[in-house]
């Protein structure tokens, strides 16, 4: 088993256990080279469907969240070198495991900032967790999932279903079943053997769901993920009340019930869960079977990662300012009176006073700066380089939203800051109705302990908040 460790958003990715030498070919053995190679160059869309159903990819493979990342490549061959863009995670191909951290994660590999992402985003009590480097990634970011969609799930009600019911008893409800009756009755003892078919909570979905939550029971974050709320408490409940016929005996046969995945229009949301429980109860089958060319893993788009996730930001701080998401619909806006086409930048606010209207463009990219410090304030400002295609974006929506405020929200090394705080590009006036264009950006934390990152983290947020009341015309 062959296993790569490489970050995004590089162009030459350097290999972690040999220094800083650059992972090219001929440093990759034949097997490794040849598995790489199903993923290498080819579209997200290309690798993943029905074919391939053990490869998850987010936002766009449930079908909830915004951008579609089907265009995007998990990994790219240039100059006999790996290159890497916004996608991270975890995917298996065949013996070979890739995992693709952020690249703010530490020199010794703790990615810390990918899991405070993730467990920010789906809502994870990250004080009821002890945080572990765990050799199996996938896992960790699976259960990460499970509850978040385990409560969307049941906010569509528990799954029911007609299931047919064996019973050997004198109260006949069904049809007699006459070749078990005598093969079990005879001498007869005064019970019939027959069959019912009910409408019950208790199917082969909600087993598996029941095998599930039984499985991460097992695991050392275990019940932290399944205790981190009320609701997650209630709804692990709920699933073991509704599942009395349980036997942890059955684990195969259940999964093998579920390969199909659930189509019924109602409960339409238990599709997303079920391939989560798959995935987590058939991890280790999946590593190590026999089935060939098997790409599986679980992947993000991070773009769509550090939207959300300054998204929960503002929620919590309660800030005026609306989130516009393009696949669901929401909050968009028309370019045109009257017009039907809506586009969505990706927070804004709008009022009747231009001075305290902005547009927010979140961007998980490098942008290339020329860094000065004020005097004055010493506080550290910058000249960010923005591209053609994300300029004339944001002047649009400037116009629109008659704004005269837009900012790029990206990440940076906290040696890009000034004492890890806030770094704000010098404003750039626009000419014809004016505006300015200024880049705040966001130090991501380096701590070598998790709950030291999580206090410097939570203290950068609360000073990204500060700007942006400010900005506002609250303080």
């Amino acid at each position: 088993m062959s296993r790569l460790r490489i970050t995004d958003n590089h162009e030459a990715v350097e290999i972690n256990h040999e220094g800083d030498k650059r992972y090219c070919h001929d440093a990759i053995d034949d097997n490794t080279r040849k598995d790489l190679q199903r993923i290498a160059n080819a579209q997200i869309k290309d690798l993943k469907g029905d074919k391939r159903p053990n490869l998850l990819v987010f936002p766009r493979d449930l079908g909830y969240y915004g951008d579609d990342v089907g265009e995007g490549r998990i990994i790219s061959f240039h100059d006999d070198c790996i290159s890497t863009g916004n996608i991270m995670g975890f995917v298996g191909v065949n013996d070979t495991q890739v995992d693709i951290i952020s690249r703010f994660a530490k020199t010794d590999g703790e990615d810390y900032f990918l899991h405070y992402m993730l467990q920010r985003v789906f809502a994870i009590n990250l004080f009821d967790i002890k945080h572990t480097t765990s050799s199996q990634p996938i896992f960790d970011f699976l259960l990460y999932l499970f509850p978040y969609f385990l409560k969307k799930a049941l906010r569509q009600g528990i799954y029911k279903k007609y299931r047919r019911f064996e019973y050997n008893d004198s109260n006949i409800r069904g049809p007699i079943d006459v070749s078990r009756h005598i093969r079990e009755n005879i001498p007869f003892r005064g019970t019939v053997a027959y069959s019912t078919r009910e409408h019950t909570y208790d199917n082969e979905v909600t087993e598996l769901i029941r095998h599930t939550i039984e499985y991460i029971k097992t695991h050392p974050m275990g019940n932290g993920v399944l205790n981190c709320d009320q609701e997650t408490k209630d709804a692990v409940m709920t699933m073991t009340q509704a599942t009395p016929t349980y036997n942890t005996r059955d684990r195969n046969r259940i999964i093998n019930l579920n390969l199909r995945p659930v189509t019924h229009p109602y409960y339409s949301e238990y599709t997303a869960l079920q391939k989560i429980c798959l995935q987590i109860l058939r991890h280790e089958a999946l590593k190590y079977g026999q089935e060939k060319d098997k790409i599986y893993g679980v992947l993000f788009d991070g773009a769509w990662l550090w939207e959300e996730y300054l998204g929960i930001i503002f929620s919590k701080a309660r800030l005026d300012i609306t989130h516009a998401k393009n696949k669901t619909g929401e909050n968009g806006i028309a370019l045109y009176e009257n017009g039907r086409r809506c586009y969505y930048p990706d927070f804004y606010r709008s009022n009747n006073c231009a001075e305290t209207s902005f547009v927010l463009d979140a961007k998980y990219k490098r942008l290339g700066s020329d860094v000065k410090v004020d005097s004055q304030d010493d506080e550290k400002t910058n000249t960010i380089a923005i591209g053609r295609e994300d300029l004339f974006q944001m002047i649009t929506y400037m116009h629109v939203l008659a704004a005269q405020h837009c900012s790029l929200l990206y990440p940076i090394e906290p040696y890009e800051s000034n004492s890890g705080g806030i770094v704000l590009s010098t404003p750039r006036k626009l000419l014809g109705y004016c505006g300015e264009i200024i880049g705040i950006g966001i130090p991501i934390a380096n701590d070598a302990e998790y709950s030291a990152f999580y206090s410097s983290q939570e203290g950068t947020e609360s000073a990204l908040v500060a700007k942006i009341q400010k900005w506002m015309g609250n303080q």
